[in-house]
């Protein structure tokens, strides 16, 4: 379907004009203007305004910034964009770099094997609550596989924002020919001092192919079976019968 949302067009090129007024001018307040921080403020601003959906570019030329309406949404969007920028800059993600660094996804010219996100969820044996703290890890043939971006990490500790729930987008594996059906064996192995250890396998079948898919869509993620994690000892004097 071909259908786009104006306003991530108009809030993208609001932030890369805001960001370069703040860079012309010496950037007084010292705001980190990286990829990853413009990139959040856009998520923060997006997040907090109307989605504006059109079908083509003729939809888009009936937007009229000129209008009453219009300006109100310009002045809306700037000010999202600023508390956004400020907010971002409050917390910034460790795990991207912020010293300008350019991390835009680049074309690949030869093909992939572009394994979806894979999640799932962790729950306490016993009580069925879900778990937090613990340690999750993927591994791919016996190795621990590297993440898409640094936005992702692998292991993933279990976090109580997100109860229970872990997930991973692994990198995609370099083909040696288009159109190549491969069976992809990983394990997921969960370790914590508090409890058995636990190694769960599974395989996803991809097939190879030029592209270089940089966007998370929630209909190419693989979802796992729940996991239970017992204390040590417990697993062993459960009668699943009863």
């Amino acid at each position: 379907m071909d259908f786009h949302n104006a306003s991530e067009i108009i809030v993208t090129s609001a932030v890369k004009k805001i960001f370069e007024e703040i860079q012309s001018n010496n950037n007084p307040d010292k705001f980190c203007l990286c990829y990853q921080c413009r990139v959040d403020t856009i998520c923060y601003t997006l997040n907090r305004i109307e989605p504006n959906y059109i079908v083509s570019n003729r939809g888009f030329d009936r937007i009229d910034p000129t209008s009453i309406k219009g300006q109100q949404m310009e002045a809306d969007i700037t000010t999202l964009i600023y508390k956004g920028l400020r907010l971002v800059n409050h917390n910034q993600r460790p795990t991207a770099p912020h010293d300008g660094t350019q991390i835009n996804p680049s074309k690949i010219n030869h093909p992939l094997f572009d394994i979806p996100t894979i999640s799932g969820r962790i729950f306490n044996g016993i009580s069925f609550e879900p778990i937090v703290g613990v340690e999750a890890s993927l591994y791919l043939d016996g190795d621990l596989i590297p993440m898409r971006n640094a936005n992702w990490q692998n292991p993933f500790i279990m976090i109580s924002s997100t109860p229970g729930a872990f997930s991973f987008w692994p990198q995609p594996v370099v083909a040696e020919a288009p159109d190549i059906n491969r069976e992809f064996k990983f394990t997921i192995k969960v370790k914590s001092p508090d409890y058995e250890p636990l190694s769960h396998f599974f395989s996803i079948t991809s097939i190879s192919r030029f592209h270089n898919s940089q966007s998370y869509a929630l209909n190419r993620t693989f979802k796992l079976p729940d996991l239970y994690l017992f204390p040590p000892g417990e697993e062993e004097g459960i009668d699943y019968n009863n």
